[in-house]
């Protein structure tokens, strides 16, 4: 597609990823129009007072709960990326109503806006907390993802496309356990969960590159997964922070031991590429969506889960990641 002739929409415009993918669009791609839509004024403000002040760029304070103020933001907008949320386990679980309201009937809104505004394109980020989920953070993704998909729906055959992206643990994000390795190795003691734990890791600037593409080539209705590496979070911590004290707190509740990105059920109506999983619908009557014959379909019983991965981050790898 032609960034150049688009105009770009970000829910979330002031977050890690939001913040990353603005800088990105602004330097490579060059869009007609880029709107930081948040809630969050202090950010804009930083934002725009440093390195953010592009002629192309629009500032929208609002919130996602607010659906007349994202139709006012959407006219005459292609594209948009979804990436706000309520995104801290133990907050969401605290704030059980506040999360559902935000990410779930925030993901709402966000449809119907675009779909009243004719918008053509609409990517959501989610996270591998989806699959089977353990907390509630993950459970409102679920139902994110359920809503963006069947969305399609809703629209007609040329109306709004909707698709996700779902990937794992962002290196040196907001709530990643990197950060708090580095903090921890002031004291001399780091605290570790369960020595087994592993995840799957990129960073942001891999899930930016990985939303645009998917947004050139999505049809409506897929759930696009990056094949990333994963670590174990020992080998993390010792590498963070290699002469500091482990402690060990056990297991969180709503944390798992392993993450998965695509489940034994979904596998089945997923399809393998050379760097992504594509999975497909399970009901889909807006179009037909046909990608076997560019990719091919995964074995019976496959699973992607942190510790059954085929790639495994090296110490040199992580160095060039976290950037320590």
């Amino acid at each position: 597609m032609n960034w150049s002739e688009a105009s770009v929409l970000v829910t979330g415009g002031t977050g890690s990823f939001g913040k990353k993918f603005i800088e990105i669009m602004l330097r490579e791609y060059h869009p007609r129009r880029l709107i930081v839509f948040s809630r969050d004024e202090l950010k804009q403000h930083e934002m725009y007072t440093g390195d953010f002040n592009d002629p192309s760029l629009r500032y929208f304070i609002g919130d996602i709960r607010d659906k007349d103020r994202l139709r006012r933001a959407m006219r005459n907008v292609d594209i948009i990326v979804h990436a706000a949320a309520l995104k801290q386990v133990p907050a969401c679980e605290y704030n059980p109503i506040e999360a559902i309201k935000t990410n779930i009937d925030g993901a709402q809104n966000v449809i119907e806006a675009a779909i009243d505004a004719d918008v053509k394109k609409v990517m959501a980020l989610s996270t591998d907390k989806a699959v089977n989920p353990v907390n509630l953070y993950g459970a409102t993704k679920l139902c994110m993802e359920k809503l963006f998909v069947q969305s399609n729906a809703y629209s007609t055959r040329s109306g709004t496309s909707f698709s996700c992206v779902r990937y794992g643990n962002v290196v040196g994000s907001r709530g990643s356990v990197v950060p708090v390795f580095m903090d921890q190795r002031r004291n001399g003691a780091i605290t570790i969960t369960d020595e087994r734990m592993t995840r799957f890791w990129l960073t942001i600037e891999q899930g930016v590159y990985f939303v645009i593409k998917c947004i050139d080539i999505m049809q409506g209705g897929e759930v696009f997964v990056p094949k990333i590496p994963s670590m174990r979070v020992m080998e993390l911590a010792r590498a963070v922070a290699p002469k500091c004290k482990i402690e060990y707190v056990g297991i969180r509740p709503g944390e798992k031991l392993h993450e998965t990105l695509i489940s034994i059920d979904e596998a089945r109506r997923g399809v393998e590429f050379d760097d992504m999983f594509i999975i497909q619908p399970a009901q889909h009557r807006w179009k037909v969506i046909v990608r076997e014959k560019e990719g091919k379909e995964l074995p019976d019983g496959f699973v992607y889960t942190s510790d059954r991965n085929d790639r495994w981050l090296t110490l040199e790898e992580l160095g060039k990641m976290i950037g320590d």
